[in-house]
């Protein structure tokens, strides 16, 4: 019966892609809905946006390995984006009313900036779409027992047609319908565990010691890794396509900055749900968490939970990941057709052709991240690894052309590729402080050397 429910509604998420693509008729309608979406549908794609695979899963077994302070990452970090995102640059970026990241780079930097922050964005969503296509296998292999290849092959293409149909706006619909199915589904298994365990005191009586620690100790190793957790979805995820084009598929600004903050108070309030229900889970069931840390919540449901709240829960997973990997297709396709394909063939593209391409392109993002997910299965590592990559590179560039006059082409470049090379050099060596920081220091340190050296002016009167 469970298999049923489970394939029931996953027909049903498809059948939203088929309906919604009868909004589509060119590609902003595609990447942006058009920019029509209300406050309830532009506030649950925003909460929807990380509640996924690393929240469910990946948070939930580091923090029952190394406490709260593992999990600044996320869900702490991924709240922060979003009020950093709302408080500092949505002003300025929505009302350039561009399609893409990539052109807020091109309009403030030129063309050239433009296609080199494009590239440098797109190999970030392999990982992220991987990890997410990991998670889908693991629970379709928990319910079904089919293996995790077969799992993430399936979850592929389930995700693949609705976003290939509906674009944004299959998106936000279903990510509206799966937010109702998370929040019910988070609440009715902490609610049973609770129970299970006799009251929420004894589960917190019960904690191995250092759970609910959240500051490091005071040492300055201690507070760098610290500080490096937070800046990895805090900062790294603030220049990325994924949260641009839902910021951006608001009706108007007012609308973008509620669903921004709604969406920031919302994903961490029940970002922490998954915790708490794994550490009951550990307290109950101690031998499902030595068996496997990330399937500590499915085993538990499917081992000692009703029909009722396996369908709800499992109903819940499903939503959260999809929601998160329908976004993570739909990103880098956007980028990839707008700001690599589209500038070959200039004015020749019609936008027939244009929605073709962001489609063929969802189909080829799909295809690639299937790869890496057969290659690598880390759920943790996969997210972590696409943000810094997006931090070192391309959060000074974004920041200094909205807020810093002197910042020119040559010093965004140089920010780019220093970061970036940084990144991939220093992590042979063992540092005193995470790689990403110091890859981000560099990053900022090429971009006030580039702009010192070689202040070629920027378009800032385009930004006011």
């Amino acid at each position: 019966m469970l298999v049923v429910a489970i394939i029931f509604y996953l027909i049903l998420t498809m059948a939203v892609g088929v309906w919604s693509s009868r909004w589509i008729k060119n590609a902003k309608d595609f990447v942006l809905a058009g920019r029509q979406l209300p406050l309830f549908l532009s506030a649950s794609a925003l909460f929807a946006t990380w509640f996924g695979s690393e929240t469910i899963f990946g948070a939930s077994s580091e923090y029952l390995e190394h406490g709260l302070i593992g999990v600044i990452e996320d869900p702490f970090g991924g709240a922060l984006c979003l009020l950093l995102f709302g408080i500092f640059y949505l002003k300025p970026i929505y009302r350039m009313n561009l399609l893409t990241l990539g052109d807020v780079y091109e309009k403030i930097f030129g063309a050239k900036v433009g296609l080199n922050a494009s590239i440098f964005m797109v190999p970030a969503y392999f990982g992220y779409v991987a990890a997410q296509l990991v998670a889908l296998g693991l629970v379709l292999g928990a319910v079904s027992g089919i293996s995790l290849e077969t799992g993430i092959i399936i979850s592929s293409f389930i995700v693949l047609f609705y976003t290939f149909m509906g674009g944004m706006w299959a998106i936000s619909i279903t990510d509206f319908v799966q937010t109702i199915v998370i929040v019910v589904g988070l609440i009715w298994v902490a609610v049973m565990v609770s129970n299970e365990a006799g009251g929420l005191m004894n589960i917190v009586n019960a904690a191995p010691e250092g759970s609910f620690t959240f500051f490091p100790a005071f040492e300055p190793k201690a507070w760098l890794h610290y500080v490096g957790a937070w800046a990895i979805l805090g900062l790294g995820s603030i220049p990325s396509q994924d949260i641009y084009q839902r910021v951006m598929s608001a009706k108007n600004e007012k609308v973008a900055r509620t669903s921004l903050f709604l969406a920031a108070g919302f994903y961490l309030s029940f970002g922490l749900f998954p915790l708490f229900i794994a550490l009951g889970a550990k307290i109950l069931y101690p031998e499902l968490y030595l068996e496997n840390p990330q399937m500590l919540l499915p085993e538990m449901v499917l081992q000692h939970g009703g029909l009722a709240i396996q369908i709800i829960f499992f109903g819940a997973l499903l939503s959260a990941i999809m929601s998160t990997t329908s976004s993570g297709l739909l990103a880098p396709a956007a980028i990839i057709t707008e700001n690599i394909i589209k500038p070959v063939f200039k004015d020749r593209l019609g936008e027939k052709h244009m929605l073709w391409a962001l489609r063929l392109n969802v189909v080829l993002v799909a295809i690639i991240a299937s790869l890496f997910a057969f290659w690598k299965a880390n759920i943790y590592e996969l997210v972590a690894e696409a943000s810094m990559l997006l931090l070192v590179s391309l959060f000074v560039p974004l920041t200094a052309g909205l807020y810093w006059n002197k910042a020119s082409r040559t010093g965004a470049l140089w920010s780019i590729w220093w970061g970036m090379a940084a990144y991939l050099l220093l992590g042979f060596y063992d540092l005193h402080i995470p790689v990403h920081l110091a890859a981000l220091t560099v990053s900022a340190v090429g971009m006030v050397i580039g702009s010192t050296m070689y202040p070629t002016l920027q378009n800032h009167d385009k930004l006011s």
